[in-house]
């Protein structure tokens, strides 16, 4: 079975479109699990209506306080019962056969430890890829680091995990931060595992302005810890190229102002980079003040 995963906060005007089109999966082995990361609409009497009006496929609701999405998807593997684990944002949704693709995939998948799980494209609501993900043209058996350094993928994918190899690296918390960047985690796992990426859809999304991706910057200097932890994992990461090891230095420093005092573990070389940092942090701050 499939853990369809969804943290969401404030998404009742929205969530609707991602349960229609579960609703629609021509494969319905699968649970929807819900963590809200305390919203104060009316998701909670919404969920309610969708459990009592639907059989096809079991809906888990549970509510926390506000606290990010890296911690709603630490409290959702606690409560997943699905082999596989398929984090689905609150505001986009699944092509009909999402879960069918996804099941033969897993099906296929080699007894092999080293497989954490598969990905397929994220696709706009005109199905066309996310990025140059079109110019994978065939099934590729490749770490997370290696699809975007090797090859040269970018744009968002689809990323289904076996439970419990994602249970075995938790997103670390820290107090007073909402906000912690997936490739915190998403990078250790490339250290010890690959996925099979298909030329598939898995999944439609379109980018909103209250999503994260629209006020990623505020966030990352909002929660300096978390950013300056992520970092700090791509220097000490030794299947990160050198190339993303550099644009990582540049962003430590263009973020490190906001938590005031540099972590210790931090390499002496990135001093090389703090200018660039210096100049686009103030860039930064002029622009929000416009």
């Amino acid at each position: 079975m499939i853990t369809v995963f969804t943290a969401t906060y404030n998404r009742a005007y929205i969530l609707p479109q991602l349960y229609h089109s579960l609703q629609q999966q021509t494969d319905c082995n699968f649970e929807w699990l819900i963590i809200d990361d305390g919203s104060r609409d009316n998701t909670a009497a919404l969920v309610q209506t969708w459990q009592r009006e639907t059989s096809a496929f079991p809906v888990v609701y549970v509510k926390q306080p506000n606290g990010g999405k890296h911690r709603a998807i630490n409290a959702g593997l606690a409560q997943a019962r699905g082999e596989w684990f398929f984090i689905v944002d609150s505001d986009d949704w699944l092509p009909v056969d999402a879960i069918q693709k996804i099941s033969e995939t897993t099906k296929n998948l080699p007894k092999d430890h080293s497989f954490a799980g598969v990905c397929g494209f994220k696709a706009d609501k005109s199905g066309r890829p996310l990025g140059n993900s079109l110019f994978l043209k065939q099934m590729t058996d490749a770490s997370m680091i290696e699809i975007r350094q090797k090859y040269h993928i970018k744009g968002d994918m689809a990323e289904v995990f076996k439970t419990d190899i994602l249970r075995q690296f938790p997103f670390p918390e820290f107090e007073g931060e909402t906000f912690l960047n997936e490739a915190v985690v998403w990078n250790k796992i490339a250290q010890k595992h690959i996925l099979r990426y298909v030329p598939e859809v898995f999944y439609f999304c379109e980018y909103r302005e209250d999503g994260l991706t629209k006020s990623i910057r505020k966030r990352y200097r909002n929660s300096p810890c978390g950013t300056m932890y992520l970092y700090n994992s791509v220097f000490n990461n030794t299947h990160c190229y050198q190339k993303e090891k550099i644009c990582c230095a540049i962003l430590y420093w263009r973020y490190l102002w906001a938590r005031k005092t540099a972590y210790q573990t931090a390499p002496k070389w990135i001093f090389l980079f703090w200018p660039v940092g210096l100049l686009l942090s103030i860039w930064d701050l002029l622009w929000e003040s416009i």
